[in-house]
């Protein structure tokens, strides 16, 4: 390890997470642009005045992640990263969002709780009217919004979620965690952005996106309405299957 690496080590930071750091700012940020050249090894060993293996250590790690592309004898190049999503399962957004080796955030845009509309009440299958919670949400991968939570939960089957602000956990973890699920449905979509999604993805208005809809029930009862809105080329739905018999 060079003087400089240790420095950097000893400070509380090692050179290859700071390496890391810095091109994966400049890809989420827009700086570098998808199909931007990286810096070549050569240049970034000198500009960090760090050994070859820890240049090669980061980009290694961020082309696992899908931020960029190594391509041989011609360099690495700036990808958007996708990431993959199994089609039936209840995942958590930070696994996904970290399996891409990008720093997960929550935010919780909106909360309000009321009786079911017949527009709730069709989402959630209710046959009548009852208390519900409206929650939207967004996640982010590094800096960059990663996707749309727009979510109902029927307050007849978890009256706790009442009380729960949602500041701190997002509520698909958080429902996971207290009400086992015993069925769920899927229902998958490409919409173009709405002016709604597009200001909360930080996309243009139209842009083609995917949409996620699923619904849970616990014990026969709705449980909740969740819709998951992605940037169409951030997201990809994957399903493994083996023949039956």
């Amino acid at each position: 390890m060079s003087t400089v690496e240790t420095a950097a080590a000893d400070s509380g930071g090692s050179l290859h997470q700071r390496i890391l750091s810095d091109i994966s700012e400049k890809i989420l940020s827009g700086a570098w642009a998808p199909g931007h050249r990286i810096p070549f090894e050569h240049e970034l060993t000198e500009q960090y005045g760090c050994s070859r293996m820890t240049v090669n250590k980061a980009l290694s790690q961020l082309a696992k992640a899908g931020l960029i592309e190594r391509r041989r004898r011609s360099g690495s190049f700036v990808r958007r990263p996708q990431s993959q999503a199994a089609v039936l399962e209840i995942h958590d957004i930070r696994i996904e969002v970290e399996a891409l080796g990008l720093a997960y955030r929550y935010e919780r845009v909106a909360r309000q709780k009321r009786r079911s509309s017949a527009e709730d009440r069709g989402l959630l299958e209710l046959d009548a009217a009852g208390p519900v919670l409206a929650l939207e949400c967004r996640h982010f991968a590094g800096k960059r919004p990663f996707a749309h939570e727009q979510r109902l939960i029927n307050l007849a089957a978890v009256p706790e979620a009442g009380e729960e602000e949602f500041l701190d956990i997002a509520p698909g973890p958080w429902l996971i965690g207290r009400v086992p699920w015993s069925e769920a449905e899927h229902r998958i979509r490409a919409v173009a952005a709405d002016d709604h999604a597009a200001d909360a993805l930080d996309i243009d208005p139209g842009a083609p996106c995917l949409v996620v809809e699923r619904r849970t029930w616990g014990a026969e009862h709705p449980v909740t309405h969740v819709r998951f809105t992605y940037a169409a080329d951030s997201h990809t739905l994957v399903a493994r299957f083996r023949p039956q018999g």
